[in-house]
């Protein structure tokens, strides 16, 4: 909710417009021949008989091929491997992203799982965290939408949880 596939969205979206010649909302903006590929909103689907998780994976395969032809590639992943556990998570993101940094790609990628901050920290100056912040002002979650550096420290889902009613602590 704090805004991190907007942002994903809105680098997308002028990356396409300047390699088109178009204007772009930036002060600054210099980008060489690149593909750009999302997989955002990824879901499953019942008539496909496909998981979200296996959605997922072929839309990764599609991102895996592109990273291996030129241009370079720039990929935005929305919420990697959210439909799977942690464990095969993270192994999965790690290889994943390792695999896309050797064939010259760059990108981002978001998630909501902490464990997977220790990717960027693993690729030292290849990779980076960065993060929004909330908090609630009369009852209401407010949101400033600016991109600081590093790993979050605080969470908004116990309280939007007790918002809606689910009696969950605040020590939990």
């Amino acid at each position: 909710m704090s805004g991190k596939s907007t942002y994903m969205r809105t680098v997308g979206v002028n990356v396409v417009l300047a390699l088109a010649g178009g204007a772009v909302h930036a002060r600054r903006l210099a980008v060489s021949p690149m593909r750009v590929v999302a997989t955002l909103q990824i879901q499953d689907s019942l008539a496909e008989g496909l998981s979200r998780f296996g959605a997922e994976l072929a839309r990764l395969r599609i991102v895996v091929n592109l990273s291996h032809q030129s241009p370079p590639l720039l990929f935005l992943i929305d919420e990697i491997f959210s439909g799977t556990n942690s464990g095969d998570r993270l192994a999965g993101a790690e290889a994943l992203i390792e695999d896309l940094l050797r064939h010259g790609a760059i990108g981002m990628v978001t998630t909501h799982d902490l464990a997977l901050t220790r990717i960027a920290e693993n690729l030292r100056d290849r990779g980076a965290n960065a993060h929004f912040i909330d908090r609630i002002e009369d009852g209401r979650m407010v949101f400033d939408y600016q991109l600081r550096a590093g790993i979050v420290c605080g969470s908004n889902a116990r309280g939007l949880m007790r918002a809606i009613g689910i009696g969950v602590s605040e020590n939990r």
